[in-house]
């Protein structure tokens, strides 16, 4: 199975999870998109580690397991996002110590935190995103003007979570199609969901 290398989009707040955000992630030589739900804590360490100029007063889990490794010259090479059970999305880190590789199960917003402190690369397996990758119609929103990161930007109102129980698949479909255009990549992935599920 070949890898495909990913990048942050964004972050935008969780539609149907209170207190959760969607982690965007997107593919460099491609359309596709990979919005995974993470929890408030790993989206402000995302964000911060993104946002250079922002520290923190004290060091967050995330910069402190960094300041950990560096003492002990251990180097997070990749992440890889290798499984996707239900919904649920499982990594691995690919570290490195005295020229010896390690790998270490991980939550995938965790990895995705550290991966951004290590200036590692992402990866993920091409069935991973021809099952849950959504495509992006616009190609000028991967533009770098367009990936603005500041989290109090890319922060929306909560919305009322939806029934799609009487929609038809080809109703679902369009609903999918303009979520994407929308830039609404949460609830495209909530879409995505109910459309394998019928389809499977």
């Amino acid at each position: 199975m070949s890898l495909v290398r990913l990048n942050i989009k964004g972050i935008s707040y969780s539609q149907t999870q209170s207190g959760a955000y969607a982690l965007v992630l997107s593919e460099v030589e491609g359309s596709r998109t990979l919005p995974i739900v993470i929890g408030a804590f790993e989206a402000q360490s995302i964000a911060i580690a993104l946002e250079k100029e922002i520290k923190p007063p004290r060091p967050l889990t995330h910069d402190l397991f960094k300041s950990f490794a560096d003492r002990f010259q251990i180097t997070i090479k990749q992440v890889i996002i290798h499984k996707l059970v239900d919904g649920v999305f499982y990594s691995s880190l690919i570290c490195e110590r005295d020229h010896i590789e390690e790998i270490i199960d991980t939550r995938t917003s965790d990895a995705i935190a550290l991966a951004t402190r290590f200036n590692a690369p992402i990866f993920t397996y091409e069935n991973i995103l021809d099952k849950a990758g959504i495509y992006l119609k616009i190609k000028d929103e991967l533009s770098p003007e367009k990936e603005d990161k500041d989290i109090e930007k890319l922060i929306e109102k909560p919305k009322k979570e939806a029934s799609y129980s009487k929609d038809t698949l080809k109703q679902l479909n369009d609903k999918l199609d303009q979520a994407v255009l929308n830039e609404d990549y949460e609830l495209a992935a909530k879409l995505r969901d109910e459309i394998n599920k019928r389809t499977s």
